[in-house]
């Protein structure tokens, strides 16, 4: 959404200038003359003429993405990303009259899962793949994290899910150094994200991985969607120590640790959900031949394959998650034991983490 609580909080990308006046067509900046236009439900606040050497997929392949990753009907906050969701809330604490930034929010999911305990939750991403639910409860911003288009200061709180495995290390360290300009001295950051290091208990896990390869290998269900979806990890913070000097770099301290040492969750992603998935998918793909149903006005642009009988699985499951559904509560019992995965082994190191860091009061930017 465009609210005008988000006007106060801008600068100018381009120039940085904080000499901004709003118009019918956009906000405009006073001092570059730069126009940054209003569009359904966001402000493109991309830096002009900018050029970067990396760029995401989810901004060269937007288009393309749109179609297959199903984004604009959000679920509860359930299963994997139901556990990241209840680990942000327990670490970042969010507080009435907070102002958060959701640094490359994608479909701004846990921006709208969070949007009503704060006073105002703000999505920045530069690809524009926002839920419904997101361009109509949280004040959007399509931009660049190297740029980030907001004053010093403008944040009490931030959160970054899933983002900083898909960078280089210059990105990571302009990335963080952008977010704690914008935190207030004395905010906090929580990240979630993963490096190459292996847990201590991973042949345990990967007996679920094996598991799961054996059904695809027998065509019950395939990890092609799952595995484009990760196809630009990078990595590039290693080890747990590269992660602790970058955020050292940007002169955040870190307060408090949990690593994800995903036994419960592995199984359940890799076995029991996906099969479930299967069985979903094959039961509706009989029902519209049956009905002699056109695939594509199913899932519009695709073909009949596991990615296409995924994604009507979880449609199906989506249209009966009506809080104290029999499905909905099958799916937080499912959720729960996916998070004793962070309340047994949290403390054991391995690649996936939460880390919880703050912008020192004594620290100058």
């Amino acid at each position: 959404m465009i609210t005008r609580e988000l006007f106060p909080l801008l600068q100018c990308p381009t120039c940085r200038s904080r000499q901004l006046y709003v118009a019918d067509d956009g906000v405009h900046c006073a001092s570059c003359a730069s126009c940054y236009g209003f569009h359904t439900g966001y402000i493109d606040l991309m830096p002009r003429a900018a050029a970067y050497d990396y760029v995401s997929k989810y901004v060269t392949d937007e288009a393309e993405l749109a179609e297959e990753l199903d984004y604009r009907e959000l679920a509860p906050a359930l299963l994997a990303a139901g556990v990241r969701d209840r680990a942000l809330r327990r670490m970042l604490r969010f507080r009435r009259s907070d102002v958060v930034l959701d640094n490359g929010c994608g479909t701004a999911k846990h921006a709208v899962w969070n949007a009503d305990q704060v006073r105002l939750m703000v999505g920045s991403d530069p690809a524009t793949l926002f839920a419904d639910a997101a361009v109509a409860q949280v004040a959007l911003a399509k931009a660049d994290s190297r740029s980030l288009p907001f004053a010093d200061g403008g944040f009490d709180k931030a959160f970054a899910i899933d983002i900083l495995e898909h960078f280089p290390l210059d990105v990571i360290d302009d990335y963080l150094a952008e977010t704690a300009r914008v935190l207030r001295p004395g905010g906090r950051m929580l990240a979630f994200s993963n490096t190459r290091e292996m847990s201590p208990i991973q042949p345990l896990i990967n007996l679920s991985r094996r598991l799961g390869r054996r059904f695809v290998r027998a065509g019950l269900y395939d990890f092609s969607r799952e595995a484009r979806r990760k196809s630009d990890h990078l990595k590039a913070l290693e080890t747990w120590e590269d992660v602790l000097a970058a955020f050292e770099r940007a002169g955040l301290r870190p307060v408090k640790v949990v690593f994800w040492n995903s036994l419960f969750t592995t199984f359940v992603e890799h076995v029991l959900m996906k099969l479930g998935e299967a069985i979903l998918g094959r039961a509706q793909s009989a029902k519209r031949k049956a009905q002699n149903t056109p695939l594509s006005s199913v899932v519009p642009g695709a073909s009949p394959d596991g990615i296409a009988r995924e994604i009507r699985a979880r449609r199906r499951i989506r249209g009966q998650l009506r809080p104290g559904s029999p499905v909905y509560l099958a799916l937080m019992a499912v959720t729960l034991l996916m998070e004793l995965d962070l309340w047994l082994f949290g403390w054991m190191r391995c690649g996936s983490y939460f880390i919880l860091v703050e912008k020192p009061v004594s620290l100058d930017r």
